[in-house]
């Protein structure tokens, strides 16, 4: 991963921009992602243009960020 953002607060979300080395290594932390968001049961919206991946955490049934979605992004950001 070549940079990031820090995660903020947008549109009743917690929301992150990961810029990677390259295509394979944006997908690679997307599948690893998609495997935490498996096991919590509990999916962000992503955004893959190439080499940026967006994450957005929220709850749309609670109308915006809570709790769990703070502790995914904190292990989100376990996992780069």
């Amino acid at each position: 991963m070549s940079e990031s953002g820090a995660w903020r607060e947008r549109d009743g979300a917690l929301e992150r921009e990961l810029v990677f080395d390259g295509f394979r290594e944006a997908i690679a932390f997307v599948d690893r992602l998609a495997d935490l968001a498996e096991s919590a049961n509990h999916h962000p919206d992503i955004a893959i243009s190439y080499k940026r991946v967006t994450v957005r955490w929220t709850t749309h049934s609670a109308g915006g960020t809570t709790d769990r979605d703070r502790e995914l992004a904190a292990r989100t950001d376990a996992l780069l």
